[in-house]
């Protein structure tokens, strides 16, 4: 089943590029131009940029964009003087990634995989990894950080942004009305609490299938493997109702140590 839903949001992020979805749309030549003479910034949640400390010297770095297609982190930090990779499980999402790298001569590397198996990738081979929001479309974080600390060389920054797995509390259509009624135990998974009935309606309008994941297991995950936590904060996303009341997503700077 977990193959099953993985494989539909591949499929999912595949259609959202021909949709235009937000985070399929790739930067323009104007950034990557600013990104060349030192000014750029990028995301990892919805809205706030990534402090400018957080990052290391990008002009000797070796950056993997995990889970990060659709032409936006990518081609900013190449621009910014860093060798990048991108691995991301859709397909055309790394096209987006391609195409900026064609229009504006980056030299970026893509790799179709999953985010929690980076086995095609020697240990310590990367100086920073930033993984945008996208850990909800896997059942378990765990394998993730375990890879990612593989991967990283000593000394390697781990940038993470994803979703506040509080509002995976929440009725998802009444939410859309702005009606925030509690329904689910966490960690929840669409796939396995929904309705056969809601499933198969999500399947039919394209929508992806998420899972939420415990504040254990996102930042005490990454505290097992190794890593040390050196940053942290909240986002929110103004074009949803919520909002108002808390923080969507959060954002974490560690360290291999």
């Amino acid at each position: 089943m977990a193959e099953d839903v993985r494989e539909y949001n591949r499929q999912v992020w595949n259609k959202y590029v021909n949709q235009g979805n937000r985070w399929t749309i790739p930067v323009s030549s104007e950034e990557v131009a600013e990104a060349r003479k030192g000014k750029w910034q990028i995301v990892v949640t919805s809205q706030k940029p990534v402090p400018q400390e957080w990052f290391p010297e990008l002009m000797v770095s070796q950056v993997l964009c995990l889970a990060s297609g659709g032409g936006q982190q990518g081609p900013i930090l190449a621009a910014a003087g860093a060798n990048v990779t991108v691995l991301d499980g859709s397909a055309r999402q790394l096209e987006q990634d391609r195409f900026v790298a064609d229009r504006d001569g980056l030299d970026i590397r893509t790799v179709e995989g999953d985010m929690a198996d980076l086995s095609m990738f020697e240990d310590e081979s990367f100086d920073l990894i930033v993984h945008p929001v996208s850990n909800f479309c896997v059942p378990d974080v765990r394998p993730i950080w375990k890879e990612t600390y593989r991967v990283l060389r000593q000394g390697g920054i781990l940038i993470v942004g994803f979703v506040n797995p509080f509002i995976y509390l929440f009725d998802q259509d009444l939410w859309e009305e702005g009606i925030f009624h509690v329904k689910y135990a966490l960690p929840h998974s669409d796939s396995e609490n929904l309705s056969h009935e809601t499933i198969e309606k999500r399947i039919k309008e394209g929508i992806l299938l998420e899972h939420s994941h415990s504040l254990t297991d996102q930042i005490g995950g990454q505290l097992r493997e190794g890593f040390v936590l050196t940053a942290l904060y909240e986002d929110s996303d103004d074009q949803e109702p919520l909002s108002k009341y808390m923080p969507l997503f959060i954002a974490t700077r560690s360290i291999k140590l």
